[in-house]
């Protein structure tokens, strides 16, 4: 790789070096005016400025915390349908299982939209993109601004919103696995000053991927309306609406030996046809933003939704040796019938005051989430057949036979609500100190409808970050970081019948990072080291898995690097390495095994790639990805194989039209991205994807 990038950089530093010039009016020309470029990277793919980080508009040069922005051109050139498509993109990020990630070495899924609580996607659906502007990732504990979160990091979505020019489009996509898909999108003003506008997204596809007895389908309704209520006030409104059907689900994983050998065909299933997953969702959002003068603002969000998660699907039990030879090559089954209903609201509330050399910032949120679990279960003495990996047989029992078993019935409210205080305080024009606080609370319920008791948690932390950034030189931007996090434990993991109850997750960050610009910044390079420690994680009890423990205290640390820039005036790449150690430092009673391992599903190396090639004369691109994750461990110590895969696309615009080709996975790789236990399998990777689409702007 670094001669690779090396022998580019020299060639383009000449060019990249040189100021251009054009004459000013001065007829005597004696005034030169120097105009600067941007490459393509920088107006394409690379993000100077956002809010994520510290609730202000801030440049990210000035930000004493890792960042990440992955806008809408770069989710679009790489055919991203759901957020699991952009991993390669962020340094230290890799999946785990569903929407769960492995980020910074640590198991999490905890989400913002539009910097507020509100996940619309329930237990395991995956975030869908199709109405997401920008991807952005806070790395790290986030504590400080945005209270319980997990310290690896932050991925917030940033929505699409109403827009002050008309914008429509229309897109049909196709491609193996019986894939098809359309949407729509109509944007733009409503009047002719602009003061009102609106947006309007439908999103439906539908595909057969290629694991036994699956079928999806997904739609998406994404409207929009804006006002300006004055020249200092704007009120945005929004309401989306989606539905989830995964038939074949609830995925498990392929079984695998400890060598992380697949012991089965990659089509293989757990699954019966009549298993699903499905998920309906609605989420409604307003957002008042409003300029008292011109160095105070205000902006007051409010955020809910309603889900429901219905799930039936055969669980993977064993992993059973009939033969004699060594090697599982059966499994028990149980069945889970499991629904999840959850109304949830929030309220966020910011105020920012610019004083001279100090940027104040000032604000509280207050969450309240209301779910519903029902779960039955039955086993194979009630009548579930199991499965052989090499010769399954579908069809030969039926779900309506099985004698089911009540497991759980609970109704949970959990309530969070903190308040915070930063202060940016800009001691020169190259040195920057920022101190952020945060007092949380949480207030925490569950009813066991079949115990007929009732558990009550609350409790409060207090988070904070002190972070430092100055500018050496135009090239050279190093920052520091202190940061520290709070976690009150899921709810319903607090229930004794789950091994609870847990102490709140405790957290704490190191972080020291250099941001450097070259050949008047067509090329960005961004350098993290960071030492996290995170104490209280529950996972899977192994001995019983409706069970969970708690590790004692977990190490992570690593560096990051992230390359982005221009190589030649069409040439754009997006590279990234990471290097993780996670490990378990201590364990509580009764896992003391675990002590010295490293932790699930955390790769040490990752290396992600999206390379572009404009070839202006004939109005087209050409790109090339790569993604590397090395050897993983599952949690009860088997082997994960590392892979390589590699993507591939061509784009083109004729006229108002664009055609896009988008290969995924070019060599048809079979490899697996994560595990859960030895009994489940190991979460394979996507086979080979080919998606042709055409879109037209009117």
């Amino acid at each position: 790789m670094k001669s690779f990038a090396l022998l580019p950089l020299a060639a383009f530093a000449a060019a990249y070096s040189l100021p251009i010039l054009a004459a000013t009016d001065d007829a005597n020309n004696s005034d030169i005016e120097r105009i600067t470029v941007k490459g393509r990277a920088q107006s394409m793919y690379r993000i100077d400025d956002g809010s994520v980080a510290m609730k202000t508009a801030t440049p990210l040069e000035r930000t004493p915390q890792s960042v990440q922005i992955l806008p809408l051109s770069l989710i679009e050139d790489q055919a991203a349908t759901e957020v699991t498509d952009l991993y390669r993109s962020i340094s230290g990020v890799s999946q785990y299982n569903y929407a769960s990630v492995t980020f910074r070495g640590f198991r999490q899924n905890d989400v913002r939209y539009d910097g507020v609580r509100g996940d619309p996607y329930g237990d395991v659906s995956t975030p869908q993109l199709f109405n997401i502007q920008q991807v952005q990732v806070l790395k790290g504990p986030s504590g400080a601004l945005y209270g319980a979160g997990d310290p690896g990091g932050l991925i917030n979505y940033v929505t699409k919103k109403p827009g002050y020019q008309a914008d429509k489009r229309i897109k049909l996509t196709t491609g193996n696995d019986d894939f098809v898909s359309g949407s729509l999108e109509l944007s733009g003003p409503l009047t002719q000053a602009a003061d009102q506008r609106y947006r309007l997204g439908l999103y439906q596809d539908h595909e057969n991927p290629y694991r036994w007895n699956t079928d999806n389908r997904r739609r998406i309704i994404d409207t929009g309306y804006a006002i300006d209520l004055s020249d200092a006030s704007t009120l945005t409104l929004q309401l989306t609406d989606v539905r989830q059907n995964e038939a074949g689900a609830r995925l498990r994983g392929i079984p695998a030996d400890s060598q992380g050998n697949f012991l089965a065909s990659m089509r293989w299933n757990a699954n019966e046809k009549s298993d699903f997953l499905r998920l309906t969702a609605t989420v409604f959002q307003a957002r008042l933003d409003h300029d008292f003068n011109d160095w105070l603002s205000a902006d007051v969000t409010v955020r809910y939704f309603d889900n429901t998660e219905r799930q039936k699907y055969h669980e993977p039990a064993s992993a059973d040796d009939t033969n004699g030879d060594g090697l599982a090559d059966y499994t028990e089954r149980q069945y889970r019938d499991q629904t999840r209903d959850t109304k949830a609201g929030s309220v966020t509330a910011n105020l920012v005051a610019e004083l001279g050399a100090h940027t104040l910032l000032l604000g509280g949120d207050f969450s309240h989430q209301k779910e519903d679990f029902y779960y039955q279960r039955a086993r194979t003495a009630d009548g579930v057949v199991g499965l052989s990996y090499s010769n399954p047989q579908y069809g030969v029992t039926d779900p309506a036979s099985y004698r089911m078993r009540l497991i759980t019935d609970s109704d949970t409210t959990a309530e969070r609500y903190g308040f915070y205080l930063q202060d940016q305080w800009r001691i020169t024009q190259a040195w920057d100190i920022t101190g952020s606080a945060r007092l949380d609370g949480f207030d925490d319920k569950v009813l066991d409808n079949i115990a007929g008791g009732e558990e009550h948690y609350n409790d409060t932390g207090f988070s904070y970050r002190l972070g430092s950034t100055y500018k050496i030189n135009e090239h050279l931007h190093p920052y520091v970081s202190w940061s520290t996090g709070f976690t009150p434990q899921d709810v319903s993991s607090q229930l004794a019948s789950n091994g609870g109850p847990f102490d709140p997750e405790e957290s704490k960050q190191a972080e020291l990072g250099l941001r450097s610009y070259w050949f008047d910044s067509a090329i960005n390079l961004n350098l993290a080291a960071y030492h996290i420690e995170r104490k209280n994680i529950l996972q899977t009890d192994p001995d019983d898995t409706d069970r969970q423990i708690a590790l004692g205290k977990v190490r992570s640390q690593g560096v990051e690097v992230d390359l982005l820039g221009d190589l030649s005036e069409n040439w754009v790449i997006n590279a990234n390495y990471a290097y993780n150690d996670a490990v378990v430092k201590d364990a509580t009673s009764g896992i003391s095994r675990s002590v010295g391992k490293r932790f699930a599903n955390a790769p040490r190396h990752q290396f992600g790639l999206w390379t572009r090639y404009d070839i202006t004369a004939l109005d087209s691109a050409i790109a090339f990805g790569a993604d590397y994750v090395s050897e993983q461990f599952d949690q009860d110590g088997n082997r994960i194989k590392p892979y390589t895969v590699f993507d591939a696309s061509w784009q083109t615009q004729w006229q108002a039209w664009q055609f896009q080709l988008n290969v995924k996975n070019l060599f048809d790789k079979a490899y697996a991205v994560s595990g859960l236990l030895g009994r489940t399998g190991q979460f394979p990777g996507e086979r080979r994807r080919v998606y042709a689409s055409a879109s037209y702007r009117f």
